[in-house]
């Protein structure tokens, strides 16, 4: 079977992609100039050549840096619909997309800058391309709860036009338990609730990511392997993992993507997922990260891992049914 080709025609959501990590370098650039930012970069090729990351941190600090050059609304469509065209051409046909609010507030800009514009390129990726998609508000675990409770009442007009908070940045010294509070206001407010826990951080932040953020879908969750219980607890329970193998691969959550979990996290009846989490700084959109894992993997487990992406979505039952029933008409007609 051709592989590649499979999966360039496999209908598939996105359910792990800050957008702010599909900044690639052309548009930070362009950005840079539209909006008179100066760089610390003397062209694409410099920037680029700084995207080697030993951990975490290390490529936080370059993304933080790259995220000053947006500005204005229509900086945050532009950057949205750039993702979008990419993931069309993946055939992703449904992607719930993270963005951090407090990297923008943080730095003079209000909460409605990053909003409309963000929302006004997913409203123009649905017209154009025919891609849906829904917005998760993530915190920064890095800064106090009480910013998080400060960022959740900014984004209060637009409730009603965001599907679900999240939990992301440094992970190591930030454990969910400290965002309990804030997570339960969301759930009050009718928000989904997802956290990043078990990239670096130990099977603990996942426990307490289940039993205090009430999480309704965890994102990486890698570390989980490490507990035999809590395999079988994620299992049981059907909890969908938002898995991202370039990414854990170039912030060495694994040495070698031949040695990548996913297949083994099939295989114990995990609802893994493929993603491509911050696409423009670890190499690859939503099909290059199949493409990494496709080696480990027979072509029923990569048509459930397309699967799960639907199933796993914050999509409504009827469109859940839909993008099913394409999968596996799909996966028919290739036989």
């Amino acid at each position: 079977m051709d592989k590649d080709a499979f999966i360039a025609g496999l209908p598939k959501a996105e359910l792990h992609m800050h957008i702010e990590g599909s900044l690639e370098p052309e548009l930070m650039f362009a950005l840079a100039e539209r909006n008179g930012v100066a760089l610390p970069y003397a062209n694409v090729e410099a920037l680029r050549a700084a995207y080697s990351f030993s951990r975490l941190q290390d490529f936080l600090d370059i993304y933080y840096q790259g995220a000053a050059v947006l500005r204005a609304e229509a900086d945050f469509r532009d950057l949205a619909l750039a993702y979008f065209k990419r993931a069309a051409a993946d055939n992703v046909r449904h992607a719930e997309i993270f963005f951090d609010p407090q990297t923008h507030t943080a730095r003079g800009l209000p909460f409605a800058v990053a909003a409309e514009g963000l929302l006004a390129g997913m409203a123009e990726a649905e017209r154009e391309l025919g891609v849906t998609s829904k917005l998760i508000l993530c915190f920064l675990r890095h800064l106090p709860e009480a910013d998080a409770f400060e960022t959740l009442a900014q984004a209060e007009p637009w409730l009603d036009r965001i599907a679900g908070v999240g939990l992301d940045s440094s992970e190591l010294g930030h454990p969910p338990a400290a965002f309990a509070r804030v997570f339960a206001r969301a759930g009050e407010l009718g928000l989904k609730r997802v956290a990043h826990a078990g990239e670096e951080g130990p099977p603990a932040y996942v426990e307490e990511a289940l039993d205090l953020l009430h999480i309704d879908r965890l994102d990486h969750g890698n570390r989980s392997l490490e507990d035999d219980r809590l395999v079988e607890r994620l299992a049981r329970s059907g909890m969908t993992l938002t898995v991202c193998p370039l990414s854990n691969l170039k912030l060495c959550v694994v040495d070698d993507v031949a040695r990548h979990p996913i297949a083994r996290m099939l295989r114990l009846g995990l609802r893994a997922t493929v993603n491509s989490d911050d696409p423009a700084y670890f190499g690859g959109y939503v099909n290059a990260n199949y493409r990494a894992v496709a080696p480990l993997l027979t072509r029923e487990e990569m048509v459930a891992l397309a699967r799960n992406s639907f199933t796993g979505s914050f999509l409504a039952p009827d469109a859940v049914a839909r993008h099913l029933a394409e999968v596996e008409a799909y996966a028919t007609a290739w036989v």
